[in-house]
């Protein structure tokens, strides 16, 4: 039985046509990017490539944006395959990291990628789950460090949103690794409805209706609103009296408790409610507390009460306390809880569970809980499509509500899922109906050079190495695809000629002829060799229209998709006749003829019968010179093995890479010139000397942080020498800890060694944020030591009742701990001196404890 037999063996279930098209291409030893909304089932097919590496002796790895999700994929592959196939790695935790299955976020791979990490020598394939979030401004460049730096024959397996150019993506997949296949997956499982909901003070009622009926605006409503005149008898509960003074006075918001028995009278539970305000969260919570709202049943709560302590049951009951456990398991037990990052990991993991199993019917919930993490409901309310960014209010991006909306409709429960939009007196609804019909977004790259991604390229690349890298880049392909192009074609030259050397060695005397002169050596005959074959197939792109004379083709072709392995390139080409048929340089009589680009249908489905047909009637459209010469390949007829390797072709192809060199240095692109001022800052401060790293540098190259200069530069001066771990605990803080809003909090010295030691980190932080900012680039996060206090009292032993200060959230108090401890072990291993490793070590291991411990899988 193949291995994709027994996989679906498995299932029970027939799978989507999507999930099929993508298991082929797998087969196809293609890398696919699936593009499909949320709880279409794409994690199938990543599922499916994990099974097929297993099944070959190859490693697995599966890739997540966050330890949230990494937690739960975790989970999901130890019930498939066993505790003891699968291992978790998430920077400050790791479980079983040499098993066949690994899960990792993304920057664990970055770092492994970097680091040479034998780890991936027997790996077959990475899952890169929620690929869309490489437009991300912090996180998105580790998407593209990993995809252009792992090794082209590890295949990959993109999982991303539906997004308006996912055929974009793909191009670039293509040109930077190979024969990438897109499949785009345009249909919900579940159907979803938009609704918009309003009390009405005129008819003292709750009015909920369609936002976008038959895929219209639905204009009664926009007339209605507009007008604020007369009105629909609306369904719903009647709130208190109130009178017609106008559009302003005439229409409210309704209240939290209201929202969720309109969601309960029209059969809409289970519900997230999806509040941007962590405290707004809370209140929401206890405002259905207050009106006596209890939607599970005694034997349900028993049910609840059980889950949480399960999930709680490593905390001490001083942490309990602290914690506020008790009024905790009172609001869960009702059925109405919270979620937000302000909460304890166990907490959350406590609701998402009573919430996956129908115990808890209502979540108020911030947006971090569309994030990947797998909470489907039957309704999705939104209060409002704003929020807060820092600086001002802004509408929600069509990407954001759509990531939002889309845990509307549980697949096997639900025929619909509801989004329900709230009023409000700040956006119009059309507004909200524009969003309700945006179908997708485009997606953007955020690459940008890190000064760890710089010290890891000079170390492991030339300058002219490090440029060739950063130019394959998603943010340089969008920028002029044209570079790209060259220097993609450019590393297939390269390996191209190394492979050939390798397979035809010969000694320094091992001249052709021992009086034959340059002219004697490139005689300019008129057979082709294999090798020049293959160089042919190397230059065609997809969307080409191309004259063929080949075993299983003669006459126009248009290629479709591209795949280099280590056999050789393959072409998938369509010919007239609708057929798709693969090339070779085996198969070719003559070297090609290319003729003109032509756009290739969307969305890029070869497998459709609609796609194959009208690219067939854009290749008959397309200009080719049917009578331009072609040289003959030689040993086409007979099939011979690839002709020896002569003096003459090794020239041609080594001049030919160096005039592609010469070009590329000529037009390097505006990553290269950003990347190369992130150089000339490291050889200021003494990272980099020449193309060399210096000590600092190689220090650098180890430590992966958001201020990752200003921890190497304090460390280079001396601010963390001689400190006790308490104290360097208490320092380290400061670069961690980050306030809600962006203000500044007070800070509570602990004594004056700490604060002499952040007055002198402030100083460096201050130096170095001025050399950023001449050069343009981002600036850094200054040191903020408003969490030291409490951070050195956890250090020192003390119970988390005495450790807490009311104005930090025990969520951000255990994620910022689990962040602390990844950044001590990151010094203790990258810091030359021994003392200041010591110290950083051993505070790791005091912060890892009681809370903090058990919320070592943190979001």
């Amino acid at each position: 039985m193949s291995a994709r037999d027994a996989f679906l063996a498995g299932l029970g279930y027939e799978p989507d046509p999507f999930q099929v098209r993508a298991m082929d291409s797998l087969d196809a030893d293609a890398s696919v990017l699936v593009a499909a909304p949320t709880g279409s089932g794409k994690t199938l097919v990543a599922e499916y490539a994990v099974a097929r590496a297993l099944s070959t002796g190859r490693r697995a790895f599966y890739t997540t944006p966050v330890k949230a999700l990494s937690n739960q994929k975790y989970r999901d592959l130890c019930g498939v395959h066993g505790a003891d196939r699968v291992g978790l790695v998430t920077g400050d935790n790791s479980v079983n990291p040499g098993a066949r299955i690994v899960v990792m976020t993304t920057e664990v791979l970055r770092n492994m990628i970097y680091a040479s990490s034998d780890r991936l020598d027997d790996l077959g394939v990475v899952v890169l789950d929620e690929v869309h979030f490489l437009q991300d401004a912090y996180r998105g460049p580790v998407w593209e460090e990993v995809i252009i730096q792992l090794d082209p024959e590890v295949q990959l397996v993109c999982l991303s949103a539906t997004v308006s150019n996912a055929a974009e993506v793909g191009e670039w997949l293509t040109t930077v690794r190979g024969r990438t296949d897109v499949v785009v997956e345009t249909t919900r499982p579940v159907e979803l409805v938009h609704h918009f909901a309003w009390h009405d003070k005129a008819s003292s009622t709750t009015v909920m209706h369609d936002t976008v009926p038959g895929g219209q605006v639905n204009g009664r409503v926009q007339r209605l609103l507009t007008s604020g005149a007369g009105g629909p008898a609306g369904r719903g509960r009647s709130r208190g009296g109130g009178s017609a003074a106008g559009r302003r006075s005439r229409f409210a918001a309704p209240s939290r408790p209201e929202t969720v028995e309109l969601l309960e009278d029209h059969g809409m539970l289970p519900a997230i409610v999806f509040i941007f305000s962590r405290a707004q969260c809370e209140d929401a919570v206890a405002a259905c507390m207050r009106e006596g709202l209890v939607l599970s049943t005694a034997e349900e709560e028993d049910e609840i009460r059980s889950v949480v302590e399960r999930h709680c049951a490593r905390l001490s009951d001083d942490d309990l306390e602290a914690l506020g456990y008790d009024d905790f398991i009172a609001d869960v037990s009702t059925g109405v809880a919270c979620h937000h990052a302000g909460m304890i990991p166990v907490f959350k993991e406590a609701v998402e569970e009573c919430f996956v199993r129908g115990l808890v019917k209502v979540v108020f919930a911030t947006e971090t809980l569309a994030v990947g993490i797998n909470m489907p409901a039957r309704a999705v309310v939104i209060e409002k499509i704003t929020k807060y960014t820092g600086e001002h209010h802004s509408l929600l991006r069509a990407s954001e509500f759509t990531q939002l909306t889309g845990r509307a409709g549980r697949r096997g429960l639900d025929d619909i899922g509801h989004a329900v939009v709230l009023w409000n007196p700040w956006v119009t609804f059309d507004q909200v109906a524009q969003l309700a019909l945006s179908r997708s977004f485009r997606l953007v790259s955020a690459f940008r050079p890190t000064f760890n991604m710089a010290v890891n390229m000079v170390r492991r690349h030339s300058r002219e190495g490090a440029s060739h890298v950063l130019n394959l880049s998603f943010a340089q392909f969008q920028a002029d695809r044209d570079i790209v192009t060259s220097e993609a074609l450019l590393e297939r030259r390269r390996r191209e000629l190394s492979a050939l050397e390798r397979s035809h060695p010969r000694a320094d005397g091992d001249a052709v002829d021992a009086g034959a002169t340059d002219e004697d050596e490139d005689d300019g005959s008129e057979g082709a060799t294999q090798v020049e074959a293959e160089i042919a197939l190397r230059a065609l792109r997809p969307g080409d229209a191309v004259l063929f004379d080949a075993a299983n083709i003669r006459g126009r072709g248009l290629v479709v998709a591209t795949a280099s392995r280590r056999s050789g390139h393959r072409l998938t080409v369509l010919t007239p006749s609708r057929k798709l048929v693969d090339v070779t340089a085996r198969d070719l009589r003559a070297l090609p003829v290319r003729g003109s680009r032509v756009e290739l249908p969307q969305p890029f489905e070869p497998a459709r019968t609609e796609f194959v047909r009208e690219a067939a009637a854009r290749l008959a459209r397309a200009r080719i010179e049917e009578d331009a010469p072609s040289r003959p390949v030689e040993g086409a007829v007979q099939r011979s093995p690839v002709v020896p390797l002569s003096r003459a072709h090794e020239k041609r192809l080594r001049r030919e890479i160096e005039q592609m060199e010469r070009r590329a240095e000529a037009r390097a692109g505006s990553v290269t010139a950003r990347f190369m001022d992130v150089v000339d800052l490291l050889v200021e401060y003494g990272c980099v000397d020449g193309w060399s790293l210096t000590e600092k540098g190689t220090m650098l190259a180890g430590v992966f942080h958001e201020s990752d200069l200003l921890v190497v530069e304090a460390a280079s001066r001396g601010v963390f020498d001689a400190l006790s771990p308490v104290d360097i605990a208490g320092v380290l803080s400061s670069l961690v800890w980050e306030p809600r809003g962006g203000s500044e909090t007070s800070v509570r010295w602990p004594n004056d060694t700490v604060r002499n030691r952040v007055k002198r980190l402030e100083k460096v932080s201050t130096t170095l944020q001025q050399a950023e900012r001449a050069r343009g680039m981002t600036l850094h996060r200054p040191p903020d030591a408003g969490l030291a206090w409490e951070t050195m009292q956890w250090a020192s032993g003390r119970p988390l009742s005495r450790v807490l200060d009311p104005e930090v959230t025990p969520g951000d108090f255990v994620r910022t701990m689990r962040q602390l401890i990844d950044l001590c072990r990151q010094v203790a291993t990258s810091v030359p001196s021994t003392q200041v490793s010591d110290a950083a070590a051993r505070a790791a291991d005091l912060l890892d404890r009681g809370v903090v411990a058990s919320g070592g899988g943190g979001r």
